[in-house]
């Protein structure tokens, strides 16, 4: 499957500013194919990384548990 950032609507954490080091994630078609698109948001033109909609809910169930 190729995704383009182009096609996609990135959203970012409220939670990123904290000098640019954050991850974008386009949600728009997550229930319907099962995927979440995730970039780096300072290379908005760079690699796109897919995953399973459980194993991004596990990324944030993580960095939720961190302390800052």
């Amino acid at each position: 499957m190729t995704i383009t950032s182009e096609t996609l609507r990135w959203i970012k954490s409220s939670y990123s500013d904290n000098g640019g080091a954050c991850v974008e994630w386009a949600p728009a078609n997550a229930t319907a194919t099962g995927i979440v698109p995730v970039r780096d948001s300072k290379r908005a033109d760079g690699p796109v990384l897919v995953v399973s909609v459980r194993a991004f809910a596990g990324l944030v169930a993580l960095a939720r548990s961190v302390e800052p």
